[in-house]
């Protein structure tokens, strides 16, 4: 695996490298998988690509489970750019930031159990925690992603599927249900917005956008346009949400988080919540937005890019029409 190190002359300290953060992560995993089932056999295997925490399917004893490893809350993009300092001070901090119960893995774990005493939607089980270590059984099958892609004609059936299991959340007095402690804030698209796009290492995030992807003019005109958007963002003053509009939110919504394990015909599963309080019109942004990025990662053909986008503006355009409905005023 590649080093990433900081070159320039303001941070002389390394940055963590991959490998170290790699070899800590999946020491931690057989420690927590050891300790929770000492009478059985621990296979650790492949990692699975995240960007929020360090994933890896393992076996123990005949059981298939993931495991996820989270450092210090944050990205591992960031961790590994320095935002957690050098791999010395993430360690020690680390040592720390497991023990405490407001944890990312630690809210994770809880919001699993929440969501399997409610009536809907159905997500991954829960199989342990320990030494920040999160361990769920597996969900196979295709995701959302997957099927939008392949029948994209179905893009907006698909959409409503999913939040006709999601719905459930979006009940009155739903966002009583989890206490503030225990909500995972930090993946809401402001929250998200802010970390990513904040002093100094938003600057950078900005001018690096496309470096070695794309020609020069391509990324200067790309760059432009980004700047432009992230600066209105910033001046943007969102209206205070009256409690009595907030709901239980899912949250981390991605494609690639609702799974079909029993076929597209069948109902989904959902994984990673980022359970939160809010306005349920969040959970549709985040997956939209989200559907929009990849569909620009995989580039497929002009015609299913086509009817994915007319699923995508039929589905919202329902959904302007149910808020309107519900918002308009009763003589």
């Amino acid at each position: 695996m590649s080093t990433l190190t900081l070159n320039t002359s303001d941070s002389p300290a390394p940055v963590p490298c991959v490998d170290e953060v790699v070899a800590f992560a999946r020491t931690q995993i057989r420690r927590a998988a050891i300790d929770l089932w000492p009478r059985a056999g621990v296979m650790l295997g492949t990692h699975v690509p995240s960007i929020t925490g360090y994933v890896i399917h393992l076996t123990v004893g005949d059981r298939d489970l993931y495991a996820k490893y989270d450092f210090l809350g944050m990205s591992l993009v960031s961790l590994l750019r320095g935002a957690g300092g050098t791999w010395p001070q993430v360690r020690s901090a680390q040592t720390t930031y497991v023990q405490r119960s407001d944890a990312l893995m630690v809210r994770e774990h809880a919001q699993l159990q929440l969501l399997a005493q409610l009536n809907g939607p159905r997500a991954c089980k829960p199989a342990g925690l320990g030494h920040g270590v999160l361990f769920t059984h597996p969900v196979p099958g295709d995701t959302l992603g997957d099927l939008l892609l392949r029948t994209p004609e179905r893009s907006c059936a698909l959409l409503e599927e999913t939040f006709a299991e999601l719905r459930p959340l979006y009940r009155a007095r739903t966002a009583e249900w989890l206490g503030p402690a225990g909500a995972i804030g930090e993946r809401s698209i402001a929250a998200t917005f802010v970390r990513k796009f904040n002093g100094i290492s938003g600057q950078t995030c900005i001018d690096q956008l496309g470096a070695d992807r794309c020609p020069l003019p391509e990324r200067i005109e790309a760059v432009a346009h980004l700047r432009a958007v992230v600066t209105r963002l910033r001046h943007a003053r969102l209206a205070a949400l009256q409690p009595a509009h907030e709901v239980l939110l899912y949250g981390d919504l991605k494609p690639e988080h609702v799974i079909y394990p029993h076929g597209p015909a069948e109902q989904p599963q959902f994984i990673d919540p980022g359970l939160s309080r809010g306005r349920a019109t969040s959970d549709v942004a985040k997956l939209i937005s989200r559907i929009v990025l990849r569909l620009l990662i995989a580039r497929p053909t002009p015609s299913t890019a086509s009817q994915l986008l007319d699923g995508l503006d039929t589905f919202v355009q329902h959904r302007i029409r149910l808020l309107r409905a519900k918002t308009a005023p009763t003589w």
